[in-house]
């Protein structure tokens, strides 16, 4: 046999060993279409080249391709190849400090060694594609792993936390868990002195350290709904139920997680929760969903709304139009079909 026949048959086999947790040497040489022995001279030759091929004898013993001390060169198949390609472009934009440029030097050397038919279908979504998402902010890798190895090891963090309106305080948590928006990063901890489950983003933490005293875990809220709950609610000076007649999942595409919450309700309709600033930014905002809606809460809002049913009216020339302000109209109800 050539050389080059066995090179590809190595390869191939390194293929199955990725495939798959734990191979037999019969069903490898089944595969392979070569006896046992050939097996086990390949599995040496991989051995040779860094790979950390293990070996259990006995019956339900097998091969299993495990972690070595060094990362060696990795197989993929076509549509491992192009998914990984477009997970490392979009990576390059991310919001992990110098997660951009190693997503590039990646992407570079998976480029120069992918054939070219498959370069061309990954280039082709590249020019068929573009980000609609702002930047969001950068967060220092060690800062990341600091409270990611705090999770997994249940010991406490220190850091000082800058407030929305300005100041620092020392704060000492219990973390349980990091959430990313994609734009932003929080983590979901037990602040010690307040004894209360709290969201923290990481922008704002300065002179984190992990420390030596371990705790507990217990029983905590969902991370992902109490952080969503906690960056579209308590946040905000406005607290906005508006009640939508549209499919929750609908609404749930055009209002991101980071934005606002949306709980079923009844006959068609959901509740959108939304926090925010300005009353006049959230009637715009609603409105522009452009399904029938109803203000629950808060009555402020319901004024807002007037006001820009007013204001749109005038735009368009049609005037105030019939008892916008008055009290029959109290629970404001707007369809965006009418003028």
């Amino acid at each position: 046999m050539t050389v080059e026949a066995t090179t590809e048959r190595v390869l191939r086999l390194l293929g199955l060993l990725q495939r798959r947790p734990s191979w037999t040497a019969a069903e490898l040489a089944a595969e392979l279409g070569v006896t046992d022995r050939s097996v086990r001279r390949d599995v040496e030759r991989l051995r040779s080249l860094g790979y950390p091929v293990h070996a259990t004898a006995g019956v339900g013993g097998g091969y299993q391709l495990g972690a070595g001390t060094r990362l060696p060169p990795l197989l993929f198949d076509d549509d491992e190849a192009i998914a990984t390609a477009v997970s490392l472009r979009l990576a390059a934009g991310g919001t992990v400090t110098g997660a951009g440029e190693a997503a590039l030097r990646a992407l570079a050397k998976l480029d120069q060694v992918m054939p070219p038919r498959l370069r061309a279908e990954v280039r082709a979504v590249y020019g068929a594609t573009e980000t609609l998402v702002g930047p969001g902010i950068e967060i220092d890798a060690e800062l990341l792993m600091t409270l990611a190895r705090a999770c997994r090891d249940a010991v406490r963090v220190r850091f000082r936390y800058a407030g929305r309106v300005g100041g620092e305080r020392e704060r000492t948590v219990e973390p349980v868990r990091m959430v990313t928006t994609g734009r932003r990063w929080y983590l979901m901890a037990r602040d010690v002195d307040r004894d209360d489950w709290r969201t923290f983003r990481l922008d704002r933490m300065r002179d984190v350290v992990a420390t030596t005293w371990r705790f507990r875990t217990s029983e905590h809220p969902d991370p992902v709904a109490y952080v969503q709950r906690s960056v579209t609610e308590a946040a905000y000076r406005y607290l906005a139920r508006v009640r939508v007649h549209a499919d929750p999942e609908r609404v749930r595409e055009l209002v991101p997680p980071q934005v606002g919450r949306v709980e079923d309700d009844r006959d068609g309709w959901c509740v959108l929760v939304v926090g925010g600033e300005d009353l006049d930014w959230l009637a715009l905002h609603v409105a522009r969903l452009g399904f029938e809606a109803e203000v629950l809460d808060p009555p402020e809002l319901r004024e807002a709304v007037a006001r820009l049913a007013r204001r749109l009216a005038a735009m368009a020339g049609i005037g105030d139009g019939p008892g916008l302000g008055s009290d029959r109209h109290r629970r404001v109800v707007w369809w965006p079909w009418e003028s």
